[in-house]
């Protein structure tokens, strides 16, 4: 796993050992940020479910303003802040440890955000509630875009229906979908 393009360009990143995590492949990271390119810079970022933090630290790469990583496990805090430091970017990061309930609820009170990644735990169920969650505590910047990656596009976008956002595209990469949202009207 490595910083693709900008400032940290061809830095191996740390990752977290384990089946607890899934990091998201170069190429489908690569193929997001090809799609995301013209909301990046001076973007301020959420990597929410963050694991090693690869998505956040893409975007600082190529030029967002600042991003706010958090995951609940003590572990990829660990490897993020150790991924933060390798990549010289710590004066743009803030990392946040914490049930992503939590997190978004002390993000409101301090935070809009630009670009929002999603990347729960597949099993764990529980992208659609972050996203009702964002909406509803008005993380999300009027122009902003949350990406949310899922195995299950179908439960996702049963589920998106019902909440205040459009979905503005999708993308599959073998298993992995993409999904961009926006704030709806």
């Amino acid at each position: 796993m490595r910083v693709i393009s900008g400032s940290a360009k061809g830095t191996i990143l740390y990752s977290l050992q384990g089946s607890t995590t899934r990091p998201t492949l170069d190429r489908v990271k690569e193929a997001l940020f090809n799609i995301i390119q013209n909301e990046i810079i001076d973007a301020q970022v959420l990597d929410l479910f963050a694991g090693s933090g690869a998505l956040g630290i893409e975007a600082l790469s190529r030029g967002a303003k600042f991003a706010v990583f958090s995951d609940k496990s003590i572990q990829s805090v660990d490897i993020i802040k150790k991924n933060i430091e390798k990549t010289h970017l710590k004066e743009k990061a803030k990392i946040i440890k914490g049930n992503y309930l939590n997190i978004l609820k002390e993000c409101e009170e301090q935070y809009q955000f630009d670009l929002i990644f999603i990347d729960p735990p597949y099993a764990d169920n529980i992208a659609i509630s972050a996203v009702e969650e964002i909406i509803s505590r008005n993380l999300l910047k009027e122009n902003g875009v949350i990406i949310l990656e899922t195995n299950d596009k179908e439960r996702e976008l049963k589920n998106l229906s019902m909440i205040n956002v459009n979905v503005y595209d999708l993308r599959k990469y073998g298993r992995v979908n993409l999904i961009f949202l926006n704030r709806k009207g």
